[in-house]
């Protein structure tokens, strides 16, 4: 998402949302994490999420803003993200792209797609 987001900066505005761990390791811990080591328990309070997060920031050097739902998660639920997701969202504010829930339906070549037919190359 960083190479889509650097190739249209000025263009879109990006934006991710981190909400509920998609694999802690007191729930459903994977091997690829833990080769990662981005193993972290379920987070049960927002300073708890909010740390997971700058952690993730700060390691993986990801320069695309990063808002976190709330403890409650109100974005999870309004748009259904968990465990990954991917909306366009027109200036107007109307929905105009809503991927499949990841990892299967998680397609950013879609966006991409979307991002070159909206801002066509100059030449």
């Amino acid at each position: 998402m960083r190479r889509l987001a650097h190739r249209y900066e000025g263009k879109a505005d990006f934006l991710t949302v981190y909400i509920r761990e998609a694999h802690p390791e007191d729930e459903w811990q994977m091997t690829s994490n833990e080769k990662e080591n981005v193993c972290y328990a379920q987070p049960k309070t927002l300073a708890q999420r909010l740390a997971i997060a700058n952690d993730f920031v700060k390691r993986f050097h990801y320069d695309v803003p990063l808002a976190v739902d709330p403890i409650e998660n109100p974005a999870n639920a309004a748009y259904a993200g968990w465990p990954e997701r991917f909306y366009i969202v027109e200036e107007s504010g109307r929905i105009v792209y809503k991927g499949k829930p990841g990892p299967f339906g998680y397609h950013p070549e879609e966006v991409e797609s979307w991002l070159a037919r909206r801002f066509p190359a100059q030449n």
